[in-house]
């Protein structure tokens, strides 16, 4: 990648920043300025980086594109086809801004749901204790301009022992062409709480734009989180996800990761078991074509004794799109006695598919029990066979077998209204011509 071009794209943004008044610094104006800072020092990742060697974001160096800060008006009914039945409590940003009219937080089941500047003023301290302190901006440029241009997050505080029987969904929308915005969540579950999250991306534009998004998540001891995460931009847009977990003592956190659209798409998932007996189950599902490219880089990290983790990564690829995988399963040394398993598992559709994987484990401690696995292939042809032996068409049986492949991780999101609209999509998106 060209260094003139990486270092245009951050000198275009930090110009645009806006800098906080000296004299009414606050902790959050102080937050941002801090990450500022280091933007400053940082520079855009290029191929060169290990951990950026197969994603080429090039493209997205000449795309400066300015933070929008004025979302045009939306009706409910524009936007209505992207509620979720279940969710009762919704929180909509247009554009990185909250939109009041559009959200519905009245029915909390206990929880505290807003938006960053309407519960600063209540809970301030909570907030400031874990917004910008989870995902750590120090060594990562978006996760760094996210935070500079921090305006507005999503807020989620599930109080001790309060269990919020529906989905609360966070419907992230973007509507406006060569902009970037910077959506935000911070989710804080007390002790014994628990919660389903849904986190979505959709657009009603066709052209360009860039998402830059993080999201920080705290559970306190045996706390439970369900968190499904839905990525449905347009062929042009490019996206950049951080998500950073923390788990305490016997503490749950269960995520469905579903990618579908972008031109260029990158997801860093990263969950550190903190607490004796805490477990996590990962499961993702990428579905592109033509020539898309998606990433996903996750990180799981045992770090106290009796862990446990579950992954289960799926990719199908068609045209000349490119998938990426790579992900990290560290047990440190005190880990002992961590359960964990992860596999990999790819399908391509056409011979100019490409797919990198590259799953990893690193253990620093004995008495543990780990394995994990990759496979990359085409449809199965015996698989074909029989099915065509029950008098199917091969193009039907291939169409069913590429559907099935990725409905095991749409089968495993809870949530009906949900499931049936990505099954209905995977459908579409999978029938071989």
């Amino acid at each position: 990648m060209n260094t003139m071009i990486s270092n245009g794209y951050l000198e275009n943004l930090i110009r645009s920043w806006q800098k906080p008044a000296a004299a009414s610094l606050s902790w959050f104006d102080q937050l941002r300025a801090n990450a500022m800072d280091n933007v400053n020092t940082l520079r855009m990742p290029t191929t060169h980086d290990e951990e950026w060697r197969f994603t080429d974001i090039s493209p997205l160096s000449r795309l400066p594109y300015p933070a929008a800060y004025a979302a045009p008006q939306l009706q409910s009914s524009d936007i209505k086809h992207c509620y979720l039945a279940e969710a009762i409590c919704r929180l909509v940003f247009v554009d990185g801004q909250y939109a009041p009219d559009l959200s519905n937080i009245s029915n909390n089941a206990g929880a505290i749901i807003g938006n960053l500047s309407s519960l600063v003023a209540a809970h301030g301290d909570t907030i400031a204790r874990y917004l910008g302190q989870l995902a750590e901006f120090q060594n990562d440029v978006f996760t760094a301009l996210n935070t500079a241009f921090l305006h507005d997050s999503a807020c989620i505080i599930i109080p001790q022992n309060v269990s919020v029987t529906t989905p609360i969904h966070l419907l992230f929308i973007t509507t406006q062409k060569e902009i970037t915005s910077y959506p935000r969540c911070l989710l804080i579950a007390e002790s014994g709480s628990n919660a389903t999250v849904v986190e979505d991306y959709v657009t009603t534009e066709e052209a360009a734009y860039v998402t830059n998004s993080v999201v920080e998540m705290n559970l306190a001891d045996t706390a439970h989180v369900s968190h499904i995460r839905i990525q449905r931009d347009n062929q042009q847009a490019f996206h950049i996800g951080n998500c950073t977990v923390s788990l305490a003592q016997a503490s749950q956190y269960y995520s469905v990761s579903i990618t579908l659209g972008a031109y260029i798409s990158r997801y860093n998932l990263n969950v550190t078991l903190a607490g004796e007996g805490a477990e996590c189950t990962t499961d993702g599902l990428v579905l592109i074509s033509g020539r898309q490219l998606a990433d996903t880089h996750t990180f799981i990290d045992h770090v106290k004794p009796h862990g446990k983790s579950r992954q289960l990564h799926k990719c199908i690829v068609d045209g000349m799109a490119h998938g990426v995988f790579n992900g990290k399963i560290m047990v440190r040394p005190h880990a002992q006695l961590t359960d964990s398993s992860q596999l990999s598992r790819n399908l391509l559709l056409t011979n100019k598919a490409r797919i990198d994987t590259k799953p990893q484990l690193e253990i620093f401690t004995d008495d543990v029990k780990c394995a994990h696995g990759a496979t990359v292939g085409q449809l199965d042809k015996e698989e074909i066979f029989y099915l065509k032996s029950r008098g199917l068409s091969d193009l039907t049986a291939r169409n069913l077998l590429t559907y099935a492949f990725g409905g095991e991780v749409i089968d495993r999101i809870s949530i009906s209204s949900l499931k049936r609209e990505l099954e209905e999509i995977v459908l579409a998106r999978t029938q071989i011509s």
